[in-house]
């Protein structure tokens, strides 16, 4: 009796010790990735009901500007925004709608923007995080072009979260999105379950995509280089993509003269190394990195060579790449459009698909995550071209963010992700990267942000740095130096591959014959041994709600 009480006194104290932990938990806010892209007749119910903003704050009636006060905003926070939008000016049937923040202290230009309509509902969704504590601050709205139109807004919501909570938010969804509980059984060859067995499982490949880019140097220039080059990629990524060396200025610098050499070379590389590998690109839009003799080129000429391009290159490398960029940064910049019809686009699509139809044809573009201030590429910009080369017979199944970030807005790039993952489309980061205008321990640490942002929405399909490295170094931001030792950044890759990395396993089955554990998805092997018998298996974690069950008879 004795000894029963002091295990329930002990069972008391503990619970009264755990409870506020307890109580915090179950309190604590859980992220909504809700999202809408569709205009509506009503809006819907505010996410969060609301959070923490009081509904007689909210604005009655549309104005030229409609605008929230708000109290008491906090630093080392994440605010989470949303609300519905509409225009209700007669002489105005769309515009694309922004809303701002001012603090006492600074001007937050863009926390969201939609593309509003007149006579139904769009759905904002951005966030902000605060750089010094504000006690009043203004979240208003206005037309992006400098309109004076009649805005209105209806189911606002403002929830903050702390950094702690939104990062175990990140980790539920890795714990639900990334990983899979397995159960391992093992039975002798009259079918009875052996309890006592040795468990040894390793996870022998990964099934994220998480790469870089690579340039011609991966070749190497010298056996010491490519030695030490190829192997510090290899050991790291099981993606990748070619920098320039794809681009129709590196492949036909002058017409006609044709060289994949290079190309050849590093698609060997990756061959021998079973890495995926992204075909980066096709077409560029921008004329500044179109070959300079086809920028001379006009009407039926152009339309020539950008037929030989396309067929020249899907010939040569049919089935080679999962995913081709068809036409890069189409948003910003329109150089074929221009100058043979608003159709050219929809046929390198068309034509791409044709040529290689087990490909995934992208788009890809900048500033969609990086930030919501560039009206061309606005979240609701690119849903809507994607929507329009689809509803003319396009075969576009993948969404290319790249991803060139300089101070990351962590609430707004998840926004954006919830929006563009209502498409239920695979989505990339493409091209990702900190400003060089940082020092390195900043790059790294805001690396750290957006991999862990990445990696942890349940929408995203892959993650690609643009971290080439050269002898003058990278195009922002690179990992190591040219002697293959780590920076900052580097350190955060590591550290997070190893974390995003299920560890050696070793366990003893239990009384029915099985051990359990949780792993991230990929390719494990497996062995067994109870006294002198042994055996070997191996098994593939793909993504599933389900245990994954694996019998290995001893």
């Amino acid at each position: 009796m004795k000894d029963a009480s002091a295990v329930i006194c002990f069972l008391v104290f503990f619970l009264l010790l755990c409870s506020p932990w307890i109580a915090a938990s179950l309190d604590e806010p859980q992220y909504d990735h809700t999202a809408y892209t569709k205009c509506k007749e009503e809006p819907e119910k505010p996410l969060y009901n609301g959070g923490i903003l009081e509904p007689h704050l909210l604005p009655q009636s549309a104005s030229s500007s409609p605008a929230l006060l708000l109290h008491n905003l906090i630093t080392s926070t994440k605010y989470s925004f949303s609300c519905w939008v509409k225009i209700q000016s007669p002489d105005s049937d769309s515009a694309l709608v922004t809303a701002s923040l001012r603090t006492e202290h600074e001007v937050y230009n863009c926390i969201g923007t939609v593309a509003a309509k007149c006579g139904c509902w769009s759905f904002l969704k951005g966030g902000f995080t605060l750089d010094s504590p504000s006690n009043s601050s203004t979240l208003s709205f206005q037309s992006s072009d400098g309109r004076d139109i009649a805005i209105a807004i209806a189911s606002a919501s403002l929830q903050p979260f702390t950094d702690q909570q939104w990062r175990r938010n990140q980790q539920d969804v890795i714990n639900k999105v990334r990983k899979r509980a397995v159960m391992i059984h093992v039975s002798n060859n009259k079918g009875d379950r052996l309890q006592g067995v040795e468990v040894n499982v390793k996870q022998v490949s990964k099934d994220f995509p998480f790469g870089s880019a690579i340039a011609k140097t991966i070749l190497g220039n010298g056996a010491y280089q490519i030695f030490f080059l190829q192997k510090w990629f290899v050991e790291r990524f099981n993606a990748a993509v070619f920098e320039n060396e794809l681009k129709w200025y590196a492949t036909e610098p002058h017409p006609g003269q044709i060289n994949y050499t290079i190309a050849d070379e590093m698609l060997e590389f990756v061959r021998v190394n079973r890495i995926v590998t992204r075909g980066h690109n096709i077409f560029w839009e921008d004329p500044k990195y179109t070959p300079e003799w086809v920028r001379n080129l006009v009407g039926a000429q152009l339309e020539s060579a950008v037929n030989a391009r396309i067929q020249s290159l899907m010939n040569q490398y049919r089935e080679e790449f999962v995913h081709w960029d068809v036409s890069n940064e189409m948003l910003h910049f329109d150089f074929y459009e221009q100058r043979l019809g608003p159709n050219a686009t929809l046929h390198f699509f068309q034509t791409a698909h044709e040529s290689d139809p087990l490909a995934t044809l992208f788009m890809n573009e900048f500033n969609v995550v990086e930030t919501c201030s560039d009206a061309n590429s606005t979240v609701d910009s690119y849903i809507s071209t994607l929507r329009e080369l689809k509803h003319s017979g396009v075969s576009m199944d993948g969404i290319g963010l790249e991803g060139h970030f300089t101070v990351p807005n962590l609430p707004l790039m998840r926004a954006i992700l919830d929006k563009l993952g209502t498409l239920k489309l695979p989505i990339w980061l493409t091209e990702i990267d900190i400003s060089c205008t940082l020092g390195k321990e900043a790059q790294a640490i805001y690396l750290e942000e957006v991999l862990r942002e990445g990696f942890s929405h349940p929408s995203l399909n892959g993650i690609m740095l643009w971290t080439a490295l050269h002898p003058y170094g990278c195009y922002q931001m690179c990992l190591t130096d040219t002697n293959f030792q780590n920076l900052p950044a580097g350190d955060v890759v590591d550290n997070l591959l190893a974390e995003w990395r299920t560890k050696e396993v070793i366990g003893t089955t239990n009384e029915h014959g099985s051990y359990s554990f949780e792993g991230f998805l990929g390719e494990y092997e497996v062995s067994v041994k109870l006294e002198d018998q042994t055996a070997n298996s191996t098994f593939a974690l793909s993504q599933g709600v389900e245990t994954r069950h694996v019998t290995i008879l001893l």
